[in-house]
């Protein structure tokens, strides 16, 4: 596959910053620059197009709508761009310099109508972000379901991914739901008999710009996410997401033991995996980060935990209500 067949799909909602730093990356890419990037403003009032002007070398196409959600914008973006194969990126990205180099070497060789690649955090991220990032892709907090090694049936995340004209026409892209409109694509896309395949070697610097309290919201919001996938598509459910609910619940009532005097060791199970976090964290990165990391995972599980169950309750209260009237504000119009 050539570059030039390649539109990359850029969401952004106030954030000229981030587009900045996103398109000075591809600037620094290796090898000729003929691929297309579509940039969708989705109702922001900061808007990016001001910053887009600064970059002539680049084949930019930029559109403004009104804001209906990233996985909108992102169909938005698929049915205006000239490419036959489309590669969606987050706004807060930044590209290795061999970002497009390492994508033609997968496409060329090992073809997928979807794919999904992993994320890193880059040494000029604060700790804050460098845990965030450490909490949601290392093996002992998440198993590497964002990404670490090659299976198919992969489910991609959209802060990059690919997937092909002709999968886009045929599944028609992107649902309402947010957060996890990814997932939901993916299990279409299965079922539309489609491959979706990681590419482990496709990597970006994913910046997430969040603080404590937004980390948490956002977590909470994949728990309830997965919920309403594993009701909208039965046969994905799987007993390894009950694991966040499961780890929260035992932590709390190991900690209840030990208020109350009794000598728990499980609460020494749960302090030597922080242990286990806080080692690993601050190999890669510094001490700082990981005593940050095991404050992130406590948050990692205790939001999607909570959010997941809580999810999960109600959709069995309410089992005759649309899910849309359930959580309104899981769903875009």
């Amino acid at each position: 596959m050539l570059l030039k067949e390649i539109s990359f799909i850029i969401p952004v909602f106030n954030r000229p910053e981030e587009v900045n730093e996103l398109l000075k990356s591809f600037c620094e890419q290796k090898g000729n620059k003929d691929f297309e990037i579509v940039i969708i403003e989705d109702g922001s009032v900061n808007k990016c197009d001001h910053i887009i002007k600064e970059f002539n070398d680049l084949n930019i196409s930029y559109y403004f709508k009104k804001n209906s959600g990233p996985g909108d914008s992102r169909n938005f973006g698929m049915n205006k761009a000239s490419g036959s194969y489309f590669v969606i990126l987050d706004s807060d990205i930044i590209l290795p310099k061999n970002y497009t180099e390492i994508l033609i070497k997968n496409l060329s060789n090992n073809f997928s109508d979807c794919f999904g690649g992993v994320d890193d955090s880059h040494s000029s991220f604060n700790s804050f972000q460098k845990a965030v990032s450490y909490s949601m892709t290392s093996l002992i907090t998440t198993g590497h379901i964002r990404g670490g090694s090659k299976v198919k049936n992969f489910q991609p995340r959209s802060f990059n991914m690919g997937i092909s004209k002709d999968a886009f026409l045929k599944s028609n892209g992107f649902g309402k739901i947010h957060p996890g409109e990814d997932p939901d694509l993916s299990i279409r896309l299965k079922k539309l008999g489609f491959t979706t395949l990681l590419y482990d070697d496709l990597k970006v610097f994913h910046k997430r710009r969040v603080s404590i309290k937004s980390f948490f919201i956002q977590v909470y919001k994949f728990g309830v996410a997965r919920s309403i996938l594993n009701y909208k598509f039965p046969e994905t459910k799987k007993i390894t997401y009950w694991f966040p609910t499961i780890f929260s619940l035992v932590f709390l009532i190991s900690i209840i033991f030990v208020l109350f005097g009794v000598d728990s060791n499980l609460f020494k199970l749960y302090l030597l995996y922080f242990l286990l976090i806080f080692v690993q964290s601050s190999f890669k990165n510094n001490i700082s980060v990981g005593f940050l990391s095991v404050m992130t995972t406590l948050i990692q599980f205790f939001g999607y935990g909570y959010g997941f169950a809580k999810s999960l309750i109600l959709i069995n209260i309410f089992p005759n209500r649309k899910i849309e009237s359930i959580f309104p504000k899981m769903f875009f119009n």
